[in-house]
């Protein structure tokens, strides 16, 4: 557990100071705000703790709501917050998922803001109550907010942003589901990578684990892998910044991943990505882009309204933590360039 491998390491730290700074937001796991103390973590987790608290947790109010209809939302994904459970975190207490919500959990609450705009609080089960009654009141609240309850059909990384879309029925998320295998959603994605790769198509099966613990390319010479899966990504440039480079990615496939490992791969290390920053020999790539955190951002969602047939396309610009580093980086290009 997490708190355990702080305490076995920071041995003048006491218990309280362990428990203290990862509820005070200033321990990350893998690159990730972690509050849960009772997190797993293995060797091949990257645990850092920092003497000043981290930003909070995206919360309901930081979620933008594009469209909402009775069948389906689209949003807008903030960095910093996972789109949806991993599948052995489903069972956990409830006490411990709200120390670190999905999206998926939080969008409820930010349709019920989306339609009481003016403020109206969401119901919610504190009262003084005899317990019996407290109950009642908490099966109320939760049928009032059944019908805000979404279901993701597909995901996003962590600390990548942008457009999302969601269902808001079981028998849609099946139609989009179904719409998304069979490639009928566009996926375009704005990313700044090292280096300028020309326009291409990047085809390979992608595996859990292609041998130095990160999900990659199959090897050559690895038989059939359970794992392994069909990925391609579409690469159209866009503009030249100095060594980077704009780009856009079209996804076919949807796979884990997928955009990060088919740029770090090819040589194109996305700019801000922590995990495939090592070349094939193990070696730390550098990266001197100063990018927050992985410049990658779901620019464009396009797909078939599943009931009414209506085509729908939405866009999102950068959102503002990348459009202020890329208009530094820009200006530190331009500046290179006039010397």
């Amino acid at each position: 557990m997490l708190e355990r491998a702080l305490k076995k390491r920071l041995d003048a730290w006491s218990w309280g100071d362990v428990r203290e700074a990862i509820l005070r937001r200033k321990v990350q796991v893998n690159g990730n705000l972690c509050m849960d103390r009772l997190r797993k973590v293995n060797g091949r987790d990257v645990v850092k703790v920092w003497e000043s608290s981290l930003a909070k947790p995206v919360e309901a109010q930081d979620v933008r709501i594009v469209y909402v209809d009775d069948f389906l939302v689209v949003v807008e994904k903030p960095a910093g917050i996972t789109s949806v459970r991993h599948f052995e975190e489903r069972k956990l207490p409830q006490r411990r998922r709200q120390l670190q919500p999905t999206l998926e959990e939080v969008l409820p609450e930010a349709l019920y803001l989306h339609f009481h705009p003016s403020g109206q609080k969401r119901p919610t089960s504190r009262t003084r109550a005899t317990p019996a009654k407290s109950r009642d009141v908490r099966r109320s609240d939760d049928d009032r907010m059944q019908r805000y309850r979404v279901v993701a059909v597909h995901r996003l990384d962590r600390d990548t942003s942008g457009l999302m879309l969601f269902a808001r029925t079981p028998s849609v998320a099946m139609m989009l589901t179904k719409a998304f295998k069979l490639h009928r959603v566009v996926r375009k994605y704005h990313a700044v990578v090292h280096g300028h790769p020309a326009a291409q198509t990047i085809e390979t099966v992608l595996v859990r684990d292609r041998g130095d613990g990160h999900r990659g390319t199959k090897p050559a010479d690895r038989g059939e892998d359970p794992t392994e899966q069909r990925a391609v990504t579409h690469l159209r440039p866009i503009e030249r910044i100095g060594p980077y480079a704009l780009i856009e990615c079209q996804l076919e496939t949807g796979r884990t991943h997928q955009i990060r490992i088919h740029l770090a791969e090819a040589g194109n290390l996305l700019c801000g990505d922590s995990i495939y920053c090592r070349n094939p020999t193990g070696e730390v790539i550098d990266d001197a882009s100063g990018a927050p955190r992985q410049a990658l951002h779901s620019a464009t969602l396009a797909f078939e309204h599943p009931i009414s047939g209506t085509k729908l396309e939405f866009k999102m610009p950068w959102p503002a933590d990348l459009h202020r580093w890329l208009a530094e980086l820009r200006q530190k290009q331009t500046a290179r360039g006039s010397q």
